[in-house]
């Protein structure tokens, strides 16, 4: 039987200290619908996920961020965490990466503090987030309407709060990455 995201190939982008949760079950969501998910990082060879209050696992990085292009990918995912986006916010390349995405319309989804980058990428004024409360006043003052809702679709942008509302956001990103690209996305990119 053909899952919904059969033949998409997803980017998740991240750097060490990224909340393990956030990247394995999406990525277990990701796999299960179809799609091809590769760990994207500038990080070489491994990158180090964080269990609440602990260092976790090593993933593989499957595609060092030098040699990714956001043409190559049909969506974006970015876990939270805090060290990991705020490694990537500080990034140009990772950046560059993220914007792309947005440049084109394509579908993009992102987690908890996983918003702190799209803040840094300027991807995120006049549209409707959440994220992890802690960061509400980050993403208003770029310009977002921040919401406190387990999750939020703008025009295949999907965020979420905390690992707590991964179910809904699995959800809601693997319906947004089956749509694919949105006008909307390109325009607010």
């Amino acid at each position: 039987m053909a899952g919904p995201l059969d033949g998409k190939r997803v980017a998740i982008l991240v750097e060490d200290g990224f909340e393990q949760v956030e990247l394995t079950e999406p990525l277990e969501a990701l796999t299960d619908a179809g799609a091809k998910a590769d760990i994207v990082s500038p990080a070489f060879g491994k990158v180090k996920g964080w269990k609440r209050t602990e260092w976790g696992e090593e993933f593989s990085v499957d595609t060092p961020l030098d040699g990714a292009k956001a043409q190559d990918y049909d969506a974006l995912l970015l876990p939270g965490g805090v060290m990991n986006p705020d490694k990537l916010r500080r990034n140009e390349k990772a950046l560059a990466f993220v914007r792309g995405f947005f440049e084109a319309g394509k579908p993009v989804a992102a987690i908890c503090h996983g918003p702190w980058t799209l803040i840094d990428a300027g991807v995120v004024r006049g549209r409707k987030v959440t994220s992890y409360f802690s960061i509400q006043t980050d993403l208003k003052n770029a310009g977002a309407n921040w919401v406190d809702e387990e999750v939020v679709v703008d025009n295949g942008l999907v965020t979420s709060r905390k690992p707590s509302d991964i179910a809904a956001f699995n959800k809601k990103m693997v319906e947004e990455f089956a749509e694919g690209r949105h006008e909307r996305v390109r325009r607010a990119g």
